[in-house]
């Protein structure tokens, strides 16, 4: 089947095309979209490009920090000013991925991918997208929520808390192949101190549901508490409500279950 490329100057004839053709993909760095293409993908037909420099622009200047759709991993650990970042953009692929990958198309990556969206989602990220209803900005849970119902839209970037400090922001993943292999598991954790309590925690969990999730009972479990021995054991004890992870070749439902508040311990720890 053949496919037709088109390449606009600005997002929001990018976007316009994509919302008035229901068969059209957004091509960003290809690591998702070239892949399907080449599995052989009859649902796409038309592939749409923007050459709009703000899609790849960097503010990292203001306490929540702007990252442009088309920002690459690899120039997320090029920046210094996004080093809470590092970790999660460093655990994508290799270098050849880190160098196409984009943050925005990270956004639909389907388990066990998705890893830079975990650290995003405990960052209270919002998106900023564009389609036919114009211009808006999504909270990042209600995105994934949709994600489904996303291919109409073009992202345009998305934003994210700056951490108080390096300790307020923790991330994991847990992968047979490192750092290229997709993961078992991924977790990340913000966790905001307040006269020595936590403030606004928010844990989030990659590969254990249909999108990632929020681990909403660890986070009560945490909030208005120090962050010691016993708070840590109860929001490993909660870790597992409401997930739903799947079976794949990476582990089992079961295993993941089971092991998911013991890597959450250890990231509250800070043990390696």
């Amino acid at each position: 089947m053949a496919v037709t490329v088109k390449t606009f100057a600005s997002a929001s004839e990018a976007a316009g095309a994509l919302s008035s053709d229901r068969t059209a993909r957004y091509l960003g760095g290809g690591t998702l979209v070239m892949r399907a293409l080449n599995e052989g993908d009859v649902s796409i037909s038309t592939v749409v490009r923007a050459q709009d420099q703000a899609l790849t622009r960097i503010d990292a200047s203001a306490p929540r920090i702007t990252l442009g759709a088309g920002v690459t991993f690899a120039r997320v650990l090029a920046e210094r000013d996004l080093a809470f970042l590092h970790a999660p953009a460093r655990s994508i692929g290799g270098p050849a991925v880190r160098n196409m990958g984009t943050v925005g198309g990270n956004l639909f990556a389907p388990n066990p991918y998705g890893d830079f969206t975990v650290a995003l989602l405990a960052l209270d990220a919002t998106v900023a997208v564009q389609g036919g209803f114009g211009s808006r900005d999504i909270p990042i849970e209600e995105f994934l929520q949709a994600r489904e119902r996303q291919a109409g839209t073009l992202v345009l970037s998305v934003s994210c808390t700056r951490p108080a400090s390096s300790e307020a922001f923790r991330y994991r993943k847990i992968a047979r192949i490192k750092p290229k292999g997709g993961s078992v598991m991924t977790l990340a954790a913000h966790l905001p101190i307040s006269g020595g309590r936590i403030a606004g925690a928010r844990i989030a969990l990659g590969s254990m549901a249909p999108t990632q999730i929020r681990a909403r009972a660890a986070e009560r479990a945490l909030e208005g508490r120090s962050l010691d021995a016993a708070t840590i054991a109860a929001a490993a004890s909660a870790a597992i409500e409401g997930t739903s992870p799947s079976d794949n070749a990476l582990g089992s439902a079961w295993y993941r279950r089971e092991v998911v508040g013991v890597h959450l311990r250890r990231l509250l720890s800070g043990q390696e």
